[in-house]
């Protein structure tokens, strides 16, 4: 498993445009669909061909928005409020 720098985490994310939309994605993946499959259906960001896998991030690298939500959130988890940014609304999982 790739390790990033100290102080990076990473993240797959689910990118749409509507907030109820989002709502209901939160909610199939709570309830056991996979998260990757979620995101290569619906994702609307280029990252849904890696299952929304965004790599590797530091600081200052994301949004504040999505990077706030990122770092807050324990390896495995995921965000249970849709994450919205000037892109549109984020589902975010902490992947390392």
């Amino acid at each position: 498993m790739a390790k990033g720098k100290p102080g990076q985490v990473r993240t797959s994310h689910i990118l749409v445009d509507k907030h109820s939309q989002a709502q209901a994605l939160i909610s199939r993946i709570a309830d056991g669909e996979d998260f990757a499959k979620i995101a290569r259906e619906y994702s609307s960001c280029p990252s849904k061909k890696k299952g929304g896998d965004l790599g590797f991030f530091g600081k200052g690298q994301m949004v504040p928005e999505f990077e706030k939500a990122a770092f807050n959130l324990n390896v495995g988890a995921m965000t249970m409020d849709p994450v919205k940014t000037k892109f549109g609304y984020h589902i975010i999982k902490r992947t390392g």
